[in-house]
């Protein structure tokens, strides 16, 4: 029996209490823990965290579900746990990198996984230029740090897209420009990505007149099949993130499967649903094996 903690600040949303039940039915103790109400010890030789008033001790995993709006905190949470010696299912720095679209995109270019063309301005002046590199509108145009479809809008024209990124770039939000892949029709596969193989995927397609297919924005999934080189491509880009839990997004196009995010929290609730796998087992399955191999002193 293992001594879990969930971090969520929902202990009633659906992936929370997925994995809770799936971890009860497998005989482990599991309490649900919301990381903004931990604090911080940072003293020499002896890394804490506080909750309810007392010491979290004897842990020995954590599954992080960190939504996007409390990001760093949530990863300086998960790091204390590291410190402490603790299993964490997802990994700090994996997660503050998968959370910023841009350097996401940087890594996986980098190490030669096919994703959107993307590119970001450091002035306003630099957007026409930047929309001929594009191949011209339409673009879409994406904050940094968005869930659910929020920050994430379709631009038809020059103008608009101008206006846009000046209005970002005021409130201090900078934002990254894209090529708009028409062919995918308004549709993105998600594959749910559990250790070294692919639990399951979806093809979700959005609602009439929307180009997000966020289930959230009245996206329908259904159960999808990856191709060979869709599921190379899945694997690799979760491997280079570093993390053993993912949901990989990737648009069919023209040349070929596309990664537009990978999500280092992904919500069970539509997948589980559409595709009838049980992947919070699989996750508590995955963390017992993680669990096995770091307390035999080899490190994630």
């Amino acid at each position: 029996m293992l001594n879990l903690a969930i971090l969520s600040r929902g202990p009633g949303l659906y992936s929370t209490q997925s994995l809770f039940r799936a971890a009860r039915s497998r005989g482990h103790y599991v309490r649900v823990i919301d990381h903004q109400q931990c604090s911080i010890v940072v003293e020499q030789g002896v890394p804490q965290v506080l909750y309810e008033g007392g010491r979290l001790v004897g842990m020995d995993a954590v599954i992080p579900r960190i939504g996007t709006s409390v990001t760093d905190y949530g990863a300086a949470v998960i790091r204390q746990f590291e410190l402490m010696g603790v299993y964490t299912a997802t990994r700090s720095e994996a997660l503050i990198i998968a959370r910023d679209k841009l350097k996401c995109l940087q890594k996986l270019s980098a190490e030669h996984i096919a994703v959107p063309r993307t590119v970001i301005a450091g002035m306003p002046e630099a957007v026409p230029r930047l929309i001929d590199l594009l191949g011209g509108t339409p673009i879409v145009v994406k904050m940094l740090e968005s869930t659910h479809g929020v920050g994430v809008v379709l631009v038809e024209s020059r103008s608009t897209a101008l206006s846009l990124v000046e209005a970002f770039t005021k409130l201090g939000q900078p934002v990254i420009l894209q090529e708009f892949i028409a062919e995918a029709a308004g549709a993105d596969v998600r594959a749910f990505v559990v250790g070294k193989r692919v639990v399951a995927a979806m093809l979700r397609q959005a609602s009439e007149g929307e180009f997000r297919s966020n289930l959230h924005r009245g996206a329908t999934a259904t159960p999808a099949v990856l191709t060979p080189q869709e599921e190379k491509i899945v694997l690799e880009s979760a491997r280079l993130m570093g993390l053993d839990i993912a949901g990989v997004d990737i648009l069919r196009s023209k040349r070929g499967p596309l990664v537009m995010e990978v999500n280092a929290s992904p919500g069970l609730e539509g997948i589980e649903t559409a595709t009838k796998v049980d992947i919070a087992g699989a996750i508590i399955e995955n963390i017992e094996k993680g669990v096995e191999r770091f307390s035999k002193g080899r490190k994630w």
